[in-house]
């Protein structure tokens, strides 16, 4: 199955960094480009992309705004959300919008395009440096607090991994560092989200935090 993916960078030379590299790998290609938040909802809404890697910071309607009416109305649609992010505070905001995905601007054009197929697999993913960063924006907390047994029901097995999710590792990373299969770490995630009530990785991070699981300055990778 070919993953299309819709393009929304003011950028245009971003947008052609992406373009290249996307055209050159088999299995995915670009439906659309936009310019602005409110074409890249337009495009949406007429080519239904599978992913959309979406710029923070656009003129008019920002990326933040355009995310949230395109989860609203395509839940089909997968966001990627870029920024250049030590000049941006709005990690949180684009993550309650929906997005399935926070990367920088400065990583390796062929890792955005793994996160591609990392989101339009049903997955989500946050750069390591974005989760370290979300981690220390909860450091000024009271202590953590002990992560409740009960009525949650979480296992040892699940408390390890919602200990290595916190610390910003992938699902097949978790399965490599537990000796479990991709599929294995996956429904634990799955089981944590519904466990703990979390909308999304980011808030497994949170609560990893919370439960004093990990630390700002833990960056095991």
């Amino acid at each position: 199955m070919t993953i299309r993916v819709l393009l929304a960078d003011d950028q245009p030379l971003i947008r052609a960094g992406l373009r290249m590299v996307i055209d050159g790998t088999a299995g995915v290609v670009v439906a659309g480009e936009a310019g602005t938040g409110a074409q890249a909802v337009q495009l949406t809404r007429q080519l239904r992309p599978d992913v959309v890697v979406m710029d923070i910071r656009m003129p008019g309607m920002d990326g933040i705004e355009a995310t949230q009416t395109i989860t609203a109305e395509s839940p089909d649609t997968r966001v990627i959300m870029l920024t250049t992010f030590d000049d941006d505070g709005n990690v949180h905001a684009a993550l309650r919008a929906g997005a399935s995905g926070f990367l920088v601007k400065d990583m390796a054009l062929e890792d955005i395009l793994s996160a591609v197929h990392v989101v339009a697999a049903g997955d989500a993913l946050i750069a390591p440096s974005v989760t370290r960063r979300l981690i220390a924006e909860f450091a000024g907390r009271p202590e953590p607090r002990p992560l409740p047994r009960e009525p949650l029901g979480v296992t040892a097995r699940e408390r390890e991994v919602l200990t290595l999710a916190g610390r910003g590792l992938s699902n097949a990373e978790i399965a490599a560092r537990l000796h479990i299969s991709p599929g294995t770490a996956k429904a634990h995630i799955a089981s944590l989200l519904t466990k703990l009530g979390a909308r999304d990785r980011v808030q497994l991070v949170i609560a990893a935090y919370d439960a004093g699981l990990v630390s700002p300055h833990h960056h095991d990778r």
